[in-house]
């Protein structure tokens, strides 16, 4: 058996919180006038007083809304696959598992959060929300799950992926959603994830029905997620291992990744490692410091890795994983060593998709093709050992809608200087 399934009542009915498991507590966020810690007041206004409990929460678990686990059943609990194909071409000991996301509506592992933030602003009686989106996948997951509760939608996309994917706009529209091209005010600019959250943030600001929701980054978001992990982890007990040697995720904002790794945090003898673009090197080359969440500089500032606000990465298909700074729970990890992070090129991204393609018939997104590059080379380092290490990884989302990124790729024109 290569595949492994859990019926929906498995579904897990909490969310993990990683905070009560960090080194040490995180610092606060800070509001961006007073430069003092922010409070619930200062967040009424962006999300609904459930969203930001759980933010702060320390609670070691978190129950799961039953409206938002009917809607979950949907496509929960996602397989866990072994890749007995890859590991057969690659000629390695390595047994490699990955948790195939891609099951959901929208086609990523986005949907997670999407129907519980819908959820709950629509429990507090918000009828419209504003958001942004890189490649799309969180314009088109939050489109989907404001369709599951009466919300409208306003997605300022980042105008690099809304030129270079227009069918992601097309299916958050077919879902509801209305979608411009972010920043609004510069049409020459291609446009960065901080300058579309700045145009977001705005927006929300502007009106009374109007909360903001936001895809990766801040703690409730990488809470919902969870069920990822703990998923993966009761699917690994049914193929008969005890714990991965490896957690691997693509990193950009950080909600795939502490999705399938947070779980994992308590088990020591596990490495857990974030995979990043060498153009947006966020992990890798940025500095740990309080910078704020947007261009503007709107939102609080949150202690993070970061490349600096200002930053515009260059527009590498990977938009997912275009962002300036990362989680502070992922950044509060890989500063007290708990989580290690590797950046990529581009070009040996898409190799590696191509290899599982052609491998295990699966066409990754960019941003997941990160994940199988570190995957592979774990297995080709176990080669060279002749170590059985168990390798999971996050397969965050499908490639269909980018198939013009492999075009670029098979037909030499992918600029790998770039990432």
């Amino acid at each position: 058996m290569t595949r492994w399934t859990l019926p929906p009542e498995k579904i897990p009915s909490a969310w993990f919180n990683v905070a009560p498991h960090l080194p040490k507590p995180l610092e606060p966020p800070l509001h961006p006038g007073t430069r003092q810690p922010v409070g619930p007041d200062d967040l009424a206004p962006l999300f609904p007083m459930a969203l930001i409990g759980q933010e702060v929460s320390t609670e070691p678990w978190i129950d799961v809304p039953g409206e938002v686990l009917d809607i979950l059943r949907l496509w929960r609990p996602t397989p866990l696959v072994r890749a007995v194909r890859l590991e057969r071409a690659l000629g390695t000991p390595a047994r490699i598992y990955f948790k195939d996301e891609s099951v959901s509506p929208a086609g990523s592992h986005k949907p997670n959060t999407a129907v519980a933030q819908a959820f709950y602003n629509a429990q507090e009686g918000i009828t419209r929300l504003s958001t942004e989106t890189g490649a799309g996948q969180w314009g088109t997951a939050l489109a989907f799950a404001c369709a599951q509760f009466g919300l409208d939608l306003q997605v300022y996309m980042v105008r690099a992926s809304y030129e270079q994917k227009p069918y992601r706009r097309v299916a958050m529209e077919t879902w509801g959603g209305s979608v411009v091209a972010s920043p609004v005010d510069d049409p020459q600019h291609p446009g960065s994830l901080g300058t579309a959250i700045s145009d977001a943030v705005r927006d929300c600001v502007s009106r009374d029905d109007t909360h903001y929701a936001l895809g990766s980054v801040l703690n409730h978001v990488l809470l919902h997620q969870t069920v990822i992990g703990l998923e993966a982890k009761e699917q690994l007990e049914l193929a008969g291992e005890r714990l991965p040697d490896v957690v691997i995720a693509p990193c950009g904002g950080g909600s795939n990744l502490g999705g399938i790794a947070f779980p994992f945090v308590p088990d020591a003898a596990v490495r857990l490692v974030a995979v990043e673009p060498v153009s947006c090197p966020t992990l890798t080359q940025g500095r740990f410091d309080y910078d704020f969440g947007d261009t503007e500089g709107l939102t609080p500032l949150l202690p993070m890795y970061t490349l600096g606000h200002d930053f515009v990465p260059p527009s590498i298909h990977a938009g997912g994983l275009r962002y300036h700074g990362d989680s502070p729970l992922v950044s509060a990890l890989v500063r007290d060593g708990r989580m290690e992070a590797v950046a990529y090129p581009q070009g040996k991204v898409f190799e590696a998709a191509v290899q599982f393609a052609r491998a295990e018939g699966k066409i990754a997104a960019p941003e997941a093709a990160h994940a199988i590059r570190a995957a592979i080379d774990e297995a080709l380092a176990a080669k060279e050992t002749g170590e059985e290490r168990v390798i999971l990884f996050n397969y965050c989302g499908h490639g269909f809608l980018d198939l013009s990124a492999y075009d670029d790729y098979l037909h030499g024109r992918l600029p790998d200087e770039q990432g």
